[in-house]
């Protein structure tokens, strides 16, 4: 088998994964719940509000219902700004006062969807969304046709699972690209910063799918699939908090760890072995600036304090799981019968 035919045979399986999506309404779904969250992001605006920020200084400032809010104060001579102006959402209809200033608000916002919206939940759907994929395409039916071609079978579960990768990818373009681009035209902020969460959750996504890849070609169920991926994604960072609580636990006081010996071995060695979800949350969390905002789960903050908590060794090692997943799938898909 030539590269030419390996890399068509790819793409083919790529525009075939995009078909698959468009037939099933996945892609249409999607996007709805995308569309939805953008046109939030369009209601939203900022009416009123100073600028906080001056030439890097830390910002001082009294709250909007402070008691007093004469500009003859001692602390508004002095400098200290006190908040006017609201946020508003849904077109005016809902008015929040600002916390700090108007920048600060369409960050906290941001934080909003890519934390909650597109990060732990937005992931979760898409493993449940996508998991009828690979089942569908070998389906005995299917697949016989598909692998009595002169094509290598790792080739085209290659080409599925890049395909599946490909349009989450775009889901994540549009989600992510549409807030940020509805947020700057409302409220006039354009932050980029929020960019970082397209190839964040998309990482994210394509470590954790090739678990679903491997039960896909054990099993060709897609309710094992959708089952096996949530609890994969649960367990995986069950493990993670466990090794960060361990880690931290030893960092404030080393004689009250429960985990000693063995016992921290088998913690770290879990930890290393499998994808970390909950690292690739502290690290988009990290880009995005989530401290101004939300207190940090104490263990993570400690761990990243402590200096025991890094990025790329998640990143490698998780990706490094994917990898070895993957060519275990296509052993075990080159040893069905069809």
């Amino acid at each position: 088998m030539n590269l030419p035919v390996v890399i068509l045979t790819i793409r083919w399986m790529v525009r075939d994964t995009f078909r698959q999506a468009l037939a099933s309404g996945i892609f249409w779904l999607m996007l709805g719940a995308s569309l939805l969250c953008i046109l939030f992001c369009l209601s939203a605006g900022v009416d009123g509000g100073s600028q906080l920020r001056h030439s890097g200084e830390p910002p001082e400032f009294l709250p909007k219902k402070h008691a007093d809010l004469s500009k003859t104060t001692p602390a508004a001579q002095a400098g200290v700004e006190v908040i006017r102006g609201d946020l508003t959402l849904a077109f005016g209809a809902l008015r929040l006062p600002l916390g700090r200033d108007a920048e600060d608000s369409v960050r906290f916002l941001q934080l909003l969807l890519a934390g909650v919206v597109a990060d732990a939940a937005g992931v979760l759907l898409a493993l449940i969304w996508t998991a009828s994929f690979l089942p569908t395409f070998l389906d005995p039916n299917a697949a016989a046709v598909m692998f009595s071609k002169p094509v290598p079978r790792w080739a085209l579960l290659l080409g599925k699972y890049l395909g599946v990768v490909a349009f989450v990818g775009l889901q994540a373009t549009v989600f992510v690209g549409g807030t940020w681009a509805a947020l700057g035209l409302s409220t006039g902020w354009w932050i980029p910063e929020y960019l970082w969460c397209i190839p964040a959750l998309l990482l994210h996504f394509a470590v954790m799918y090739s678990a679903s890849v491997l039960l896909a070609t054990l099993t060709r169920s897609p309710v094992a699939c959708v089952l096996g991926s949530v609890f994969f994604w649960f367990l995986c960072w069950g493990v993670d908090y466990g090794r960060h609580a361990m880690v931290a636990m030893q960092y404030l006081d080393a004689n009250s760890s429960p985990f000693q010996g063995a016992a921290r071995t088998m913690v770290e060695a879990a930890y290393w072995i499998l994808p970390k979800p909950a690292d690739f949350s502290i690290l988009l969390q990290s880009l995005l600036h989530a401290g101004d905002h939300f207190a940090a789960i104490p263990a993570f903050d400690t761990v990243q304090h402590a200096g025991a908590f890094h990025p790329e060794m998640s990143i490698l090692s998780s990706l490094a799981f994917a990898g070895v997943v993957f060519v275990v799938a296509t052993r075990q898909l080159g040893h069905t019968d069809y």
